[in-house]
């Protein structure tokens, strides 16, 4: 697993809760830092690739372990 400056655990939270805390954590942190997000919503997927295309912010990484779903992304 890459490395990450903050961790943001979003597991039993449903959308688009894990989305928005996501945003509050990004706007804490400086450009090219990474956030890791865990989430149990199996539609956060989806929403964390379309989140990074309308926030211009990069999704390093995107993948699902053990019934919950880990993201990283790094902020432009």
């Amino acid at each position: 697993m890459a490395d990450f400056d903050q961790e943001l655990d979003a597991s039993g939270l449903n959308c688009p809760l894990p989305i928005l805390r996501a945003k509050k954590a990004l706007a804490a942190l400086s450009a090219g830092q990474v956030l890791h997000i865990i989430a149990t919503d199996p539609g956060s997927v989806k929403d964390f690739e379309a989140f990074a295309k309308q926030t211009g912010n990069e999704l390093v990484e995107s993948r699902e372990e053990g019934g919950k779903f880990h993201f990283l992304m790094k902020k432009n």
